[in-house]
């Protein structure tokens, strides 16, 4: 039996069924899902290391504190050229981690362990430093993640944190630029390289005459310069 004509219409006319976008299961076919280069994780934190703390606790509640008081061990290149921490000193850590909107807030202060040159008599220098630490930690896909840049906030990882960068800003920005064993060092001879404060008062090195200079530099061989003198001279 034909089908009735439709007026206007013809067969080859009719509109197309687009074909469905569903399996022969029924199931949808998985969009794929394209991460930003910027986006993807560059690494996951190790839990075991001494300076990644566990927010869990905190349970991302606004307003939520706990405080924390432990050691760790100081990572290695912790300092600048003439003082630093040295590497696997003991750190101690006094800070409060506090749930926030956008993340955690890590707080307190770093006490540590300093050993370096004095930048006026070499001699050696141990002393103690404590810095204080701010750091605010920014939850994964909050708006303080995307729009933040990486230098200026910390980032989380799930519910760890990594203190390493944080404590290494605040103790390298706070060490002295040229370290003293005391503030009145009088540094060293210039003449012989002693330390002054272990001379007498009265050192001090006598000034060639002049008028000599000349002969004294003739005197003066350089080790490398084969010797000019004859037997004969010599005799």
């Amino acid at each position: 039996m034909r089908e009735p004509a439709v007026e206007g219409v013809r067969g080859s006319d009719r509109p197309q069924r687009r074909p469905s976008a569903r399996l022969a299961s029924g199931l949808q076919r998985p969009r794929q899902v394209i991460v930003p280069e910027n986006r993807k994780p560059q690494h996951r934190l190790d839990p075991r290391k001494p300076l990644v703390l566990d927010t869990r606790e905190l349970g991302r509640r606004p307003g939520s504190m706990r405080p924390v008081q432990f050691p760790a061990l100081a990572p290695d290149g912790l300092g600048v050229e003439l003082i630093g921490v040295p590497a696997g000193a003991e750190i101690d850590l006094d800070l409060r981690l506090e749930s926030v909107m956008e993340g955690v807030l890590v707080s307190g202060t770093a006490t540590v362990p300093l050993t370096g040159e004095c930048g006026r008599c070499l001699e050696t220098v141990e002393n103690e430093l404590v810095v204080d630490l701010q750091e605010l930690f920014a939850y994964e896909q909050s708006s303080t993640d995307r729009t933040a840049d990486e230098d200026e906030t910390g980032r989380m990882e799930g519910d760890l944190l990594d203190l390493e960068p944080a404590l290494r800003d605040a103790v390298v920005l706070a060490l002295p630029l040229t370290p003293l064993c005391r503030t009145d060092c009088a540094g060293l001879c210039a003449e012989c390289g002693e330390r002054l404060d272990d001379l007498p008062a009265d050192h001090a090195h006598a000034a060639p005459d002049p008028r000599w200079a000349g002969l004294q530099a003739m005197l003066v061989q350089d080790p490398a310069r084969p010797s000019t003198s004859t037997p004969e001279s010599q005799e």
